[in-house]
């Protein structure tokens, strides 16, 4: 597998994404259970087939471009709202990057870190290990790169985060992630209660630093990736549980600026799990 992985990293985009759509749509039309999620957690936003199926060839593209992200050649980027990236870092208390399950989520830290590392130091991201070992040796690899540094979902990892932003520097998490037992709440997500992890609103809450959503959208024809920056509809509440669904609806906001490459199939309501 993983000489296959490194064989698929040397393609162009536009062949791994129409790879993609290829395995989106097999997974759809082969697996009765991640149809019906698909499905209900579309409706539960207002949406219907339709209007998303789109997403169906952007949950395979999510998958086949990985070997090119994290062991290929660099992709183009275009960037959308970097004022307030630059204001962000100007303030000089960190800054929060925060994602949903949205587009290419992978390549926001690694086009921030292209961009800002040399001037802010590096980005450090949120990861928990894959648990097949080659797999794992190849996503520790891919992310030990030049102004990019990961942290493991422990207390050791939240202990790092927390030490890069009172330096100034970046963090990034994905908000909509379900998060073990006991690490989050029950918060409001398109109307419907969702275990949400906490991190991100402490992390800010705790530290002073700049909360900004960012979200990476994959471009037609393999043409490279649109990273979006927005601010907070508002200031983030200094209440933790008044943050937490303030960075819910956030993520709604980004989720429907183009719900078409929204990751309709994740388990986004599941019980969570045991932490290991």
């Amino acid at each position: 597998m993983s000489s296959l992985f490194r064989l698929f990293s040397h393609c162009p985009l536009v062949v791994l994404h129409g790879l993609g759509v290829v395995l989106g749509w097999l997974s759809f039309l082969l697996s009765p259970s991640y149809r019906a999620r698909f499905l209900a957690n579309a409706a539960q936003a207002g949406y219907g087939f339709v209007q998303v199926h789109a997403a169906v060839g952007h949950a395979g593209r999510m998958s086949s471009e990985l070997p090119r992200l994290w062991l290929g050649g660099p992709v183009r980027f275009e960037w959308e709202g970097l004022a307030a990236v630059d204001a962000a870092y100007a303030r000089g208390k960190g800054v929060v990057f925060l994602t949903p399950h949205l587009g290419c989520f992978e390549v926001t830290a690694q086009g921030l870190a292209q961009r800002y590392s040399a001037a802010h130091g590096p980005i450090t991201v949120l990861y928990r290990p894959a648990r097949q070992a080659w797999l794992a040796a190849i996503v520790e690899g891919s992310r030990q790169r030049p102004g990019l540094a990961t942290a493991p979902t422990t207390l050791a990892g939240v202990r790092q985060m927390i030490k890069a932003l009172r330096a100034g520097q970046a963090v990034g998490l994905l908000p909509d992630q379900v998060p073990p037992q006991g690490m989050g709440q029950w918060a409001p997500f398109f109307g419907r209660p969702a275990y949400t992890m906490t991190l991100a609103a402490r992390l800010a809450l705790q530290t002073g630093a700049t909360a900004l959503l960012v979200w990476g959208e994959r471009l037609p024809w393999g043409r490279g990736y649109r990273l979006h920056f927005r601010e907070m509809s508002r200031p983030l509440s200094p209440e933790l549980d008044a943050a937490v669904e303030q960075i819910n609806a956030e993520m709604e906001r980004l989720i429907r600026e183009c719900p078409q490459q929204y990751l309709w199939g994740y388990a986004r309501y599941k019980q969570p799990r045991k932490e290991d």
